[in-house]
């Protein structure tokens, strides 16, 4: 499963915004994580656990508001996400959209 076909993450309005994301953003924007794009084609439920601690060490010490962002550079990367994370990142997302 590819990161843009992960399943609704109950947050529309994330969803939607993100899908305007898509349509309008091609540039690739790094995140000092360069290194997970030997991660290219993996899919979602392939990744062991130190693999996954490597996205979760990205994605904790990141600002809440570019979370968004990362996530659209590993969709245009190819990187797809570890499913052990997407509900973290949903949440991330979520909160910050209710919070604005």
């Amino acid at each position: 499963m590819r990161v843009q076909d992960m399943e609704c993450c109950g947050q529309h309005e994330v969803c939607e915004k993100e899908s305007l994301l898509a349509a309008v953003s091609k540039d690739i924007e790094y995140y000092e994580d360069e290194e997970l794009d030997r991660f290219r084609g993996r899919e979602g439920d392939a990744y062991t656990p130190d693999e996954i601690e490597e996205f979760r060490e990205v994605l904790y010490t990141m600002r809440e508001d570019e979370v968004a962002g990362w996530v659209r550079s590993l969709q245009l990367r190819e990187v797809i996400l570890p499913d052990a994370l997407k509900d973290e990142v949903c949440l991330i997302v979520g909160e910050l959209r209710v919070e604005s």
